[in-house]
């Protein structure tokens, strides 16, 4: 299968703009002072697991996509 040179850089910005988003994520997860993430005893509460999970599938989803725009820019480069 072919990808075009947009669909191919598209792909690469998505799985790039995944990890930037989702490691900012984790990083305000981990020092919410709401309540919602951690209860009064420091402990992780049902809603850090859950946000956790999503962004774990979210860096796998992420590296994948942007694997393939990768390797869709540079069979790209390989033919001009």
């Amino acid at each position: 299968m072919k990808l075009s040179r947009p669909v191919s850089w598209f792909l690469l910005a998505f799985g790039v703009w995944s990890w930037v988003i989702w490691v900012t994520f984790i990083k305000n997860l981990h020092k919410d002072g709401s309540g919602l993430a951690f209860d009064d005893a420091g402990d992780p509460t049902a809603y850090f697991w859950v946000h956790l999970t999503l962004a774990v599938v979210s860096f796998v989803l992420g590296t994948v996509v942007g694997v393939i725009g990768l390797r869709g820019v540079r069979a790209l480069r390989r033919t001009s």
